[in-house]
């Protein structure tokens, strides 16, 4: 699946056409249905402006909300999100309490103008997802119904735009199953497919991928698929303990072992060694006595090892110059998963360390590019998402397509000519 010879937005004439785009609105709400965060509203913005300015007839926009399983449930409705757009918009958005059916078609067949309406949360319908839940039973949906729920959002649109990035991975109805002649990429996805494209299909190299997070066995897939595209390796974070153990038989106290996953670390350093692939762990670490955020801190080398009573949570200052130096060396960088438990402070300077490594770097010219996930939040919470080249705002997706999988909603889009 190549990423770069998608359809975009720009492609397509929206003249007079009924624009039908798939968003991302699946923002956090309070108890009160109060939108905590609008980010996912904000990032759509330019994509439904730009159909609106293009002379769309009209703007039709789906999304999801939540997990409601497949059946209505007033704690999902997109009701206030419709109120937050006209807001951010400065225009006003229908909302049609549903998704699909006859009262939505004639509604939407009347707009003009470049109207805009937001649908009913699709996964109202089980047939969206094609499963969902009744009282506590899993119940999968009626394949002919499946069919016509996606004929009828079909029929609301004469031209199709994706902008769900973040759902690209599941092949839910609103993401493969609208079956207009045209479907593009909006501006969101457009640049999650540039940026990746560029680092799986020409990197320019050295090309460095850092891999942190928790378990080896959730990562088996990243990292093989990594090993077949990357000059170096980090490996950091919380799975870099069952390598040091495994490889090393460093000390580890009561630090993360996964047993699953270190029966592949040898495995996985032959084929490092066979692609030429350097491998880099971190060499010192920041301890703690318990898993908590006031826990008492103390320092631990290879050498020294972890006291069998203590666990390592983050990568001590030896490390964090090692990675630095890593990372400065690189001409593109993929990192996905921190260094350490950013979400506690004591346990969080490895994590910043990498970031500070990574800023440096976008300003000296590098391609820098965060995976989704814990790495995109902590980005996030310091605030300096535009110091690097890309955050992606996928997890799920970004995670697949780095292993190398085919995400359904790309594939679906249509090919430029």
């Amino acid at each position: 699946m190549s990423l770069s010879s998608k359809l975009n937005i720009t492609d397509v004439d929206l003249k007079g056409e009924r624009v039908l785009i798939r968003v991302d609105f699946n923002v956090p709400m309070d108890k009160e249905g109060k939108i905590t965060n609008p980010a996912r509203i904000v990032a759509a913005l330019p994509t439904i402006k730009y159909a609106i300015d293009n002379g769309a007839k009209s703007v039709i926009l789906m999304s999801h909300l939540g997990r409601p399983d497949g059946s209505p449930n007033p704690k999902y409705s997109l009701k206030p999100v419709a109120s937050k757009l006209s807001e951010l918009l400065s225009k006003d958005v229908k909302f049609l309490p549903e998704c699909v059916g006859d009262e939505v078609k004639s509604e939407v067949l009347k707009g003009e103008n470049g109207q805009v309406f937001l649908l009913e949360n699709l996964r109202f319908h089980i047939e969206e997802e094609g499963k969902g839940k009744k009282g506590d039973e899993k119940v999968k949906a009626d394949p002919e119904a499946v069919k016509k729920f996606r004929e009828q959002l079909t029929e609301l649109g004469t031209v199709y735009i994706n902008d769900a990035f973040g759902t690209a991975h599941r092949a839910h109805s609103s993401m493969v199953g609208v079956q207009l002649p045209k479907r593009a990429a909006g501006f969101l996805m457009k640049k999650e497919l540039e940026y990746f494209a560029k680092v799986l299909e020409k990197p320019e190299r050295p090309f460095l991928a850092i891999l942190g997070g928790a378990k080896v066995a959730d990562k088996i897939q990243l990292i093989e698929n990594m090993l077949d595209q990357v000059n170096t390796l980090i490996i950091c974070g919380g799975m870099s303990f069952t390598f040091k153990k495994t490889l090393n038989n460093v000390e580890i106290g009561t630090s993360l072992f996964d047993e699953a996953g270190s029966k592949q670390v040898k495995d996985l350093v032959e084929k490092a060694k066979k692609n030429n692939v350097k491998l880099v762990f971190p060499v010192d670490y920041v301890t703690a006595d318990k898993f908590d955020k006031d826990a008492k801190t103390g320092s631990a080398t290879d050498e020294s090892g972890i006291p069998s009573d203590w666990m390592g949570l983050d990568c001590g200052p030896k490390s964090r110059e090692l990675f630095a130096q890593t990372v400065a060396e690189a001409k593109t960088i993929l990192w996905n998963g921190p260094a350490g438990v950013f979400e506690f402070p004591a346990f969080a300077g490895g994590s910043n360390a990498l970031l500070e490594a990574c800023i440096k770097a976008a300003k000296n010219g590098s391609t820098v590019i965060v995976g989704g996930g814990d790495t995109a939040t902590l980005v996030a919470q310091a605030g300096k998402e535009d110091e690097l080249s890309h955050v992606s705002t996928g997890g799920g997706a970004s995670l697949e397509l780095l292993e190398g999988k085919t995400l359904p909603g790309v594939a679906e889009l249509s090919e430029k000519k």
